[in-house]
């Protein structure tokens, strides 16, 4: 029986499962982490009452939820699932007194900085090295596409919600207003995560193939098994998605200015990390014209932490408890 009143309860919602664990103080209890497969409930309280009673019970102090999808008053409502999730839900469901329910992208950004160096892989070099407290730029590529920006002030970290995943994708060439018009006929509108997520690898494999004469359709998990093997329409697909991904992070690191470095992050983002040099993805984020010198002040790397959402939210809570009256 686990000590009443002194741990805190993380959960990080996906479009696919939930992670969820205990953290004494700021540190991760990995012993504790467990991933739900979100198909098989009906709602986040289902998770963590499971969840709590597969660890005997636990009287949480603290409770802080990452979801993948808006944040307004407290109240989370998933992109890619059919999930409301509200600060007064949580805290039923877990008895705790301070309750938390973030963005995902919001609890990665109060990862950076606690994650192990191990886990951290240099993708694109600076031409200096970043000044402290610096703004820095999380970008989440995985069942869906969005990016936050992390800034540092006198009252501590602000990292700031966006749904950027949602604007529109950008067109440099003739085949990407075609992919634009292939795209558009799915939801009526070209959106960035249509292309730059799981199931937007999909899409894009199917317009890859379209082009070439030959429709067909993929899983994203056959698609990258098939590009590992050599498959030319794999690879076709892999290289776009690289080149528009270099592309939507570099117009948003123009937006943010992230001297302190971009952070890519997400399943889809990691499974792509031995094909991001490969194919041009630093080639493809600086290429923005007269302004392509300066994005050499833009450091780029991948986190390969599957749990830096829940460190994150074992930080922001730590923050909220000093900072409560």
């Amino acid at each position: 029986m686990r000590q009443r009143d002194r741990y805190s309860l993380l959960a990080d919602i996906g479009g696919t499962n939930t992670r969820v664990a205990l953290a004494d103080g700021t540190q991760l209890m990995p012993e504790s982490i467990r991933r739900f497969a979100n198909a098989e409930y009906g709602g986040i309280d289902a998770v963590l009452t499971a969840f709590l009673s597969a660890e005997g019970g636990v009287d949480c102090a603290g409770a802080c939820v990452a979801a993948a999808g808006p944040v307004r008053d407290g109240v989370a409502s998933l992109t890619n699932l059919d999930w409301v999730i509200d600060h007064d839900a949580v805290a039923r469901a877990t008895g705790a007194e301070v309750v938390a329910v973030l963005n995902d992208l919001q609890a990665q950004g109060h990862a950076l900085g606690q994650i192990a160096p191990a886990a951290l892989r240099p993708l694109v070099h600076a031409r200096g090295t970043p000044a402290t407290g610096a703004s820095q730029l999380v970008v989440g590529v995985g069942t869906g596409f969005n990016a936050a920006p992390v800034h540092e002030g006198p009252g501590g970290r602000l990292v700031a919600a966006s749904e950027c995943g949602h604007a529109s994708l950008p067109v440099r060439t003739e085949a990407d207003l075609r992919l634009l018009r292939f795209v558009e006929k799915a939801h009526g509108f070209p959106g960035v995560e249509d292309v730059l997520s799981g199931r937007g690898l999909e899409r894009l494999f199917a317009w890859v193939s379209t082009e070439a004469g030959t429709p067909q359709s993929m899983s994203a998990a056959s698609i990258m098994t098939a590009l590992a093997a050599g498959d030319v329409l794999a690879e076709s697909t892999g290289r776009v998605f690289v080149r528009l991904l270099g592309a939507v992070v570099g117009n948003l690191s123009l937006i943010h200015l992230p001297y302190g470095g971009v952070w890519l992050i997400g399943g889809v983002a990691r499974a792509f990390t031995p094909y991001l040099e490969r194919f041009g993805f630093a080639e493809a984020f600086r290429d923005k014209g007269r302004f392509e010198s300066f994005m050499q002040d833009f450091p780029v790397w991948v986190i390969e932490d599957d749990y830096a959402a829940l460190t994150g939210c074992a930080h922001y809570l730590e923050h909220l408890r000093r900072n409560s009256p």
